[in-house]
């Protein structure tokens, strides 16, 4: 017991000396990190030059969503957006009995809403608020629909049929040369034509008691088409064998042209619109039993190969000449940016044209952060009415990808994801805008791994989480650019690096680190 109790106080009393010893060590060390200072935390300022560049006509087929209208834009000019697509059957070699008599046919296409600002008032009614419009609240169109006389081809003929046939912006007239017959939303109703808009109000089915509740579907494009060409060349076809197969039917059939044209002296505007969740719903009699007189339904989707046409005019003199090739100056760069989407233009950025990143490797920087942020140039806008794009995105020019630091993490929407990353348009101390840009490991990858000094693009964008590209129909110094630039049909003016731009508004690379002392 005694020798027991012995090395229990032995092995007690070296533990609390050991603890002890421990302490005096930490404190002694800590007391040098907070004391000595051995670390300066600082921010650098690098100039940056951009310039801009031209976008010409860009490949526009297959979008996710696709701009429909006109928009008026008093900096930039005039953008008529017309859209072309293949129908598909929803069932291929359909029975529809003996003598089928086509009693209508309506054309949906939902348009996107904000479900946020959805009122449901107490009876049910439902207040609905658009999203993605631009322009004019009030604009009005010409809107026809026409049979497509043009095939949109899969393959292409230029490598034998082996790849992809792509279609571009400036391709309208292929499709308004071949329209077949007269436009087909043909209705008395001229707000589905002459006078059409993009009306906000939904539809409802009211409630029969006993029977069903009140049926509420969200806005929609909804047209009524003349039901006797699909009489003819639909219901009649299928005695043929047209519409045997998808196949068969898409390259006899070929698809849907929608043009727009002004409407009077109405102010107009333009929706984003996903085309592909259109259904044209033909109702018709089977024509089985008379005296039943029962009503069947075939549907045809808005699926296959489509393509968004691009129309510019009325293209204002300062943007004509800012991207110019005459009046790029890539050297310096330029004092005022122009980025609009489609067909548009883009700034090309140069980070460490003065050799400072040389200079930097040296000094043993520990990189903190570093941003990129350009400004709004407010004073070049013509008026505050016109939309400054929600998004921007910042991208490696020279290798048409994503920067490292696109992967930050978080995803979300298409229009709010990639937070840390940045390109939202966000409201500064001043009243200005402007468009601010993490790229913290790309210039930590230039100064620690001598990574290639790319050169970097600017561009609009309708969904940060689409890095695919879209082909220029003609290179140029550029070969493609991001797919969803080509989407978005907005644009803003920002502030260049250049000497005569004033310092709180110039575009800087803004870089913090800790340096040793």
């Amino acid at each position: 017991m005694y020798n027991s109790s012995f090395f229990t106080k032995v092995i007690l009393i070296c533990t609390v000396v050991f603890f002890c010893s421990c302490d005096k060590d930490y404190n002694s060390i800590g007391s040098d990190l907070i004391g000595g200072n051995h670390f300066d935390f600082d921010v650098y300022n690098s100039e940056v030059v951009a310039y801009n560049q031209k976008i010409d006509a860009v490949q526009s087929n297959n979008q996710t969503v696709s701009p429909f209208g006109i928009y008026e834009n008093s900096d930039f000019g005039t953008t008529t957006a017309n859209f072309a697509t293949q129908v598909s059957l929803a069932v291929a070699n359909p029975t529809l009995g003996v003598n089928p008599q086509v009693e209508s046919v309506v054309l949906t296409i939902p348009y996107f809403i904000d479900n946020t600002q959805t009122v449901t008032d107490a009876e049910g009614k439902r207040t609905y608020v658009l999203d993605s419009i631009y322009g004019n609240a009030e604009g009005k169109m010409k809107l026809s629909v026409f049979r497509s006389g043009y095939y949109l081809r899969f393959l292409g003929p230029i490598d034998n049929f082996a790849g992809t046939q792509n279609y571009f912006t400036d391709q309208n007239s292929l499709f308004s040369t071949a329209t077949v017959g007269a436009r087909l939303n043909d209705s008395a109703d001229a707000t589905q034509n002459d006078a059409f808009f993009f009306d906000k109000a939904g539809f409802v089915v009211p409630a029969v008691a006993n029977v069903s509740a009140a049926v509420y579907t969200a806005p929609e494009m909804r047209l009524t088409l003349n039901k006797t060409v699909f009489q003819s060349a639909i219901i009649d076809a299928v005695a043929s064998g047209k519409l045997i197969s998808n196949d068969v039917f898409t390259e006899y059939f070929k698809g849907l042209y929608f043009q727009v044209e002004k409407s009077g002296s109405s102010p107009t505007n333009m929706a984003m619109m996903d085309f592909s969740k259109g259904v044209i719903t033909i109702t018709y009699k089977d024509g089985v039993d008379t005296a039943r007189d029962e009503l069947k339904t075939m549907a045809l989707n808005l699926i296959g190969q489509k393509v968004s046409l691009l129309q510019q005019s009325d293209t204002k003199p300062a943007y004509a000449a800012a991207t110019s090739s005459g009046n790029i100056n890539t050297v310096v760069g330029d004092s005022k940016l122009y980025v609009k989407g489609g067909e548009g233009s883009m700034s090309v950025v140069k980070l460490f044209e003065k050799g400072d990143l040389a200079a930097i490797k040296t000094k043993g920087w520990l990189i903190n952060e570093a941003n990129l942020i350009f400004h709004v140039d407010k004073t070049s806008l013509t008026t505050t009415v016109n939309p400054q794009p929600q998004r921007l995105y910042l991208y490696d020019l020279t290798n048409n990808r994503p920067l490292v630091d696109y992967s930050d993490g978080t995803t979300a929407s298409s229009k709010a994801g990639k937070t840390i990353y940045g390109g939202s348009l966000t409201k500064g101390t001043d009243e200005g805008y402007y468009y601010k840009f993490r790229i913290t490991n790309h210039i930590r990858n230039l100064i620690n791994k001598d990574s290639t000094n790319v050169k970097l693009g600017l561009v609009v964008t309708e969904d940060i989480l689409n890095i695919s590209n879209a082909n220029l129909k003609t290179a140029t110094t550029i070969t493609k650019v991001p797919k969803a630039s080509v989407m978005n049909p907005l644009g803003t003016i920002l502030y260049g690096g250049t000497s005569g731009v004033a310092d709180k508004n110039k575009l800087k690379l803004e870089i913090y680190y800790t340096k040793p002392n």
